[in-house]
């Protein structure tokens, strides 16, 4: 209740053993399954593989959990996560790393949300979605005359509500019943339409957990780029209403138009290029009144929208952590809390008539269409007396108390490494080489049936057929019109004049670049912020878990984390070796700046580049950005450390390792 009645007390920790929240609690506590990670050892910060091949990475890092699962969640986790703020007051529901009231609002994190969105909700809406076709197709037939059956016996004697309440209980009670009533399949191999096997619009069926069946070099990754895809996608289609695209009625040769000279602010030419269309249809004022108010209008929407697609998220995520928990959080603890509030719900609906149930919903109805005198003062008293009662009537304070997003399961897992002094390393990096066009190997965790029907009702030739490759589906259309609006080509002409001004634009992106070292050399400071922006071959080189190469005021050295003293420090170096071989840190370094860990109030992960030169250096040069990250002491001091391969990592490491509840923004 302090939440609430106390909502100005404030509390902190120093560190992760005074367990300042349960994701503390759990990840000092000593759990009976142990990974790599858990085990005890004599190392001041044990390597458990930061710069060798996956393979070599001990398996499991985390009792419990596959590396890929836990690679998984860490790679989503480096891409929702940017700023995060210490909170000083109490946590409703003893975990932090929730998203803040008054959160930052940026494009690229409204996309990051709706990526979330595609890989949380609408996958697993569409996964639902094609267990009822599946129902309903009679095609396994014996599940479906089952289902039937007790559907029709339960309406005949008046049970329907009862028996579906008995059905959820038993789902949430009964983990094995889920594969019993609803068995598994791989989603990009059941058809929507008939409930039966389809060929995956990837032409292959290369994971099982994507829409397509894409494959992929490591767990989710087929997820993942399909929620980019989506995105680009959705734009690409809005940037091409935006500017008039009509490819059917385009005059021959039109594809040998000279492309432009400059590369444009890509808002700018989606703003330019309506105004163009509005020009050439004749359709233009002068003096628009309404493009001001409605520009404010919409900016002013994307914040609650953006935090709304979080909050959806982030209640499904906490709702599937409910019913398949990953240690180290309880495994019964809140399946069992869910059914036991059922339970009332299922002694009523044996003795609630539909009568009684259509009376109750229509005063309701009436209640909440007249009754806004009483609601009205109803909540000025609440807010006057209790400031934050809306908080504690929250699903994640009531019935999801405890339970985690995968963002808080993350961070209670990199812990679970800072506790035992052994940083969980990072996921390995998709590289370059595109994944094998080679169907997966299906098993009965993956696709099976239900009362000795055949799965999906299809022969093993059928399913053969099915997942071999074809690299023709992938390209198929839904007719003429849309293939020609959907192809972008330049023609030969327009293809080499665009050639030609990428090697302009990237002999002009190298010639700022470089006189980027004069001008820091003479006292620039934005131009020592950009100063090994663009890493070398050897700058690539992974370092860590301690050391992290990197730059501070232009100048290169190491960031490091020392855990040798009393209190744990993140530091600064310019010396060129700061550990050896083994991760230990040198007795003699010459730090330029020192900082503990308790005494970190922010962190926040910046740009090395802004984001249209950016995409101009990645237009251009076909080259990764090192981007950069600031420090924030409690004092306000700040530090920027640039040019950082490894930013992410060094950010958890100081995420998990310190006492501090986080919120992020």
């Amino acid at each position: 209740m302090a939440p609430v009645t106390d909502p100005d007390k404030t509390e902190s920790a120093n560190s992760l053993t005074e367990r300042p929240t349960s994701s503390h609690a759990l990840a000092m506590a000593d759990h009976d399954e142990k990974g790599a990670a858990q085990e005890v050892h004599d190392e001041e910060v044990k390597d458990l593989g930061w710069t060798v091949d996956n393979e070599k990475i001990p398996n499991p890092l985390v009792g419990g959990m596959p590396n890929e699962d836990l690679w998984v969640l860490v790679r989503r986790f480096n891409k929702q996560m940017y700023h995060v703020k210490e909170y000083p007051h109490p946590l409703p529901g003893k975990l932090d790393l929730n998203i803040a009231d008054e959160e930052e609002f940026s494009p690229d994190k409204l996309r990051a949300n709706i990526e979330r969105l595609y890989m949380t909700v609408i996958i697993g809406l569409m996964g639902f979605a094609k267990h009822i076709v599946r129902l309903r197709s009679w095609r396994e037939t014996r599940r479906t005359s089952a289902f039937c059956a007790v559907y029709f016996l339960a309406w005949l004697l008046d049970f329907l509500a009862p028996t579906f309440l008995i059905m959820i209980i038993t789902l949430i009670v009964y983990p094995p019943s889920r594969e019993m009533l609803f068995p598994p399949a791989p989603l990009a191999l059941v058809s929507a339409k008939t409930g039966g096997v389809q060929k995956p619009q990837a032409g292959v069926l290369g994971s099982t957990d994507s829409a397509t069946g894409a494959p992929e070099n490591y767990k989710g990754e087929a997820v993942e780029q399909e929620a980019t895809n989506l995105v680009n996608s959705v734009a690409t289609v809005a940037l091409s209403s935006v500017s008039g695209k009509h490819p059917q009625n385009e005059p021959p040769g039109n594809e040998n138009e000279k492309a432009g000279e400059n590369v444009p602010d890509p808002t700018a030419m989606a703003v330019n290029a309506s105004k163009a269309r509005s020009s050439a249809s004749g359709g233009t004022h002068k003096v628009d009144k309404t493009k001001v108010p409605m520009e404010t209008a919409i900016w002013n929407k994307m914040r609650p929208v953006m935090h709304g697609i979080a909050d959806v998220s982030d209640t499904w995520e906490r709702f599937g952590n409910v019913f398949s928990p990953t240690a180290p959080f309880p495994q019964d603890l809140y399946r069992l809390r869910i059914a036991a509030l059922l339970v009332p719900a299922l002694g009523a609906s044996i003795f609630i008539t539909s009568y009684m149930l259509v009376k109750g919903i229509t005063f309701g109805v009436g209640f909440g269409f007249f009754g806004d005198p009483i609601i009205w003062r109803g909540l000025d008293w609440l807010n006057t007396n209790f400031p934050k009662w809306q908080k504690l009537l929250e699903l994640r304070n009531t019935v999801l108390k405890g339970v985690p997003t995968n963002a808080q399961l993350t961070v209670t897992l990199l812990r679970i490494g800072e506790a035992n002094k052994a940083p969980l390393p990072p996921p390995p990096h998709p590289g370059l080489a595109p994944p094998d066009d080679e169907p997966v190997e299906l098993t009965e965790e993956q696709l099976s049936a239900a009362g000795g029907d055949n799965p999906l009702n299809a022969t093993d030739e059928e399913l053969k057929a099915a997942i071999a490759p074809d690299p023709t589906v992938a390209h198929e259309t839904a007719g003429a019109d849309v293939e020609a609006s959907k192809k972008d080509h330049h023609g030969k002409g327009g293809s080499r004049l665009l050639g030609i001004l990428k090697g302009s634009v990237r002999g002009t992106v190298d010639t700022v670049l470089g006189a980027d070292h004069l001008k820091a050399r003479i006292g620039s400071e934005p131009s020592k912020q950009r100063l090994g922006v663009i890493p070398s071959k050897s700058d690539n080189k992974l370092s860590g878990p301690v050391d992290f190469r990197c730059r501070f005021h232009g100048k290169k050295g190491h960031a490091y984390i020392t855990t040798k003293a009393t209190i744990p420090c993140v530091g600064f170096s310019l010396d060129k070796s700061i550990a050896s071989k083994d991760g230990i840190l040198n007795d003699e370094l010459h730090p330029v700046w020192t900082v503990a860990v308790a005494d970190i109030k922010e962190l926040k992960k910046v740009g090395g580049l802004g984001w249209k030169s950016k995409l101009v250096v990645g237009w251009a040069l076909d080259r990764e950005v090192a981007d950069g990250l600031e420090i924030v002491d409690k004092q306000g001091n700040s530090w920027v450390i640039t040019a950082m391969v490894l930013r992410d990592e060094l950010f958890n490491r100081l995420v998990a390792m310190g006492g501090q509840k986080w919120e992020a923004w």
